[in-house]
């Protein structure tokens, strides 16, 4: 009888207590709920929740399914260039100089911008970083130099990474735009443009350009823009070749817009540095004889004149995370296989994921990763893969950075205006993924009594819109949020 008696209270004692194991429930009600909605009829929808002090399962529905993780990819970007480069780093970007200066200030050789992969170089983000300010450092450095004259011209070096911008798996309605323009070893204002708008008289009026933005870029731009209704927003595609000055622009802006910005993706961004960097020089009384151009292979014997050094990488990543750049993504992840491979490249830095991932003891059985961003629709991962990548991190020693890295729900980046609802002392940080038909959510949730969660809810092509899968998965969220 005592033994039975003490069979009994075992059982008890390895019970969930009651309002966690009610709230479990709740939420694989609301999982297979959702998962029987006629807008996910075609669809795929796979959930996993982990317990990060126990490092046990806590939930799952379709855990082992492979689906498109869009940009929640960039977690696995993000988190290797923690562990690879570090939160202090910087990428540097040297203008130098070849042959030798006379006592005239004639520069007997060219001007040489060595890229090195800063996906902030000329960005309009930052005082520091924008045209004017690298151009003027540049300038500064030339003039101390006591170069006049440049008798030859200004080459841009790019050779760090290879000549292919964009992964081969990326769409034609993408490219053109600014947030697939690609990276090359040197980038430029983001590797995108504005072009600035006007509307018509009324709606389905053509729309005009006003202008372009940075001034004397070499584009040429067909518009076949339209006005829309008061109010409808940024309805512009644009379609170019990385390698082309021509970029076609479709689509509608706006009735009641008035020099309405869009961005386009720059051609040529190193071509692009080197030619308004050239026209800086001249406007500022130092002759460069020839035109801007590339350097097939960087030359030996060059004197640095001075180095640009970007933001720490924790900043470049903090943004990347919570604002979802593809640029930033790709510029870390093939300047990674730079790092360890001698050529950054979609192939290197997906060798140095894998390798990362290996490190961690993370079983990427069954995983594709094509690209650092996630703009590929040919990734795959599994829900479950994900909570152990999210699990492991949590024991890196980067961690700290990595988190915080990542969009607070209700606060600030991609998901400032999710989970309004979650109560006080809950705090959910996370990575959004959107591509068409794809909606995608992974991070951390940490509850009023200190324990940590790790959770992946990711959905794939179902037949509502997307800001409906949104909210529809925003409520799953809120559950997994509140299991305690």
């Amino acid at each position: 009888m005592k033994k039975s008696i003490l069979y009994i209270v075992s059982f008890l004692l390895l019970l969930p207590v009651g309002g966690k194991a009610q709230n479990v429930d709740a939420l694989s009600k609301a999982v297979n709920d959702l998962s029987r909605e006629e807008s996910l009829k075609h669809a795929t929808l796979a959930v996993s929740v982990y317990k990060i002090d126990s490092k046990k399962e806590v939930f799952s529905f379709n855990p082992q399914r492979a689906v498109i993780p869009a940009s929640v990819t960039k977690l696995f970007t993000t988190a290797a260039g923690f562990d690879q480069l570090g939160s202090n780093y910087r990428f540097t970007t040297t203008l130098a100089y070849s042959g030798n200066i006379d006592a005239n200030g004639n520069l007997n050789g060219d001007l040489y911008i060595l890229g090195g992969g800063d996906p902030l170089l000329g960005s309009y983000r930052y005082k520091q970083t924008v045209p004017d300010s690298v151009f003027a450092s540049w300038y500064r450095a030339v003039s101390r130099a006591g170069i006049r004259a440049v008798l030859g011209r200004v080459y841009y070096d790019a050779t760090i990474f290879d000549r292919h911008p964009l992964h081969d798996s990326w769409e034609w309605g993408d490219v053109g735009n600014y947030y697939a323009g690609g990276v090359m070893g040197l980038n430029f204002h983001e590797n995108m443009f504005f072009i600035y708008f006007n509307p018509g008289s009324r709606v389905g009026h053509p729309a005009t350009i006003a202008r372009v933005a940075p001034k004397g870029l070499m584009v040429q731009t067909l518009n076949e823009v339209m006005t829309g209704p008061a109010k409808s927003g940024d309805n512009v595609v644009v379609y170019g070749d990385p390698m082309s000055p021509f970029r076609t622009c479709t689509g509608t802006i706006p009735l009641d817009a008035k020099n309405y910005s869009i961005r386009a993706s720059l051609p040529q961004p190193g071509q692009a540095c080197a030619d308004l960097f050239t026209a800086y020089l001249r406007d500022h009384k130092i002759k460069v004889s020839g035109a801007g151009a590339e350097a097939m292979m960087r030359p030996n014997n060059l004197t640095t004149l001075v180095d640009i050094t970007s933001p720490t990488y924790y900043v470049i990543a903090q943004y990347t995370n919570m604002t979802s750049n593809n640029t930033y993504a790709e510029a870390i992840y093939k300047y990674m296989g730079f790092k360890a491979y001698g050529m950054g490249s979609f192939a290197n830095g997906g060798r140095v994921v894998y390798d990362f991932l290996k490190r961690y003891n993370v079983d990427a059985s069954g995983i594709r990763l094509e690209d650092g961003s996630g703009l590929s629709r040919c990734n795959r991962v599994t829900t479950d893969f994900v909570c152990r990548f999210l699990l492991a991190m949590s024991q890196a020693k980067f961690f700290k950075d990595f988190q915080s890295s990542l969009a607070l729900a209700g606060e600030n980046g991609t998901v400032k205006n999710l989970l309004k609802d979650l109560p006080a002392g809950y705090k959910v940080r996370m990575k959004t993924g959107t591509i068409n038909s794809v909606r995608a959510f992974a991070g951390y949730v940490s509850t009023p009594k200190g324990s940590q969660y790790c959770f992946a809810v990711i959905c794939n092509d179902f037949d509502c819109s997307g800001a409906q899968m949104r909210s529809k998965l925003e409520k799953i969220i809120l559950k997994i949020a509140t299991l305690e």
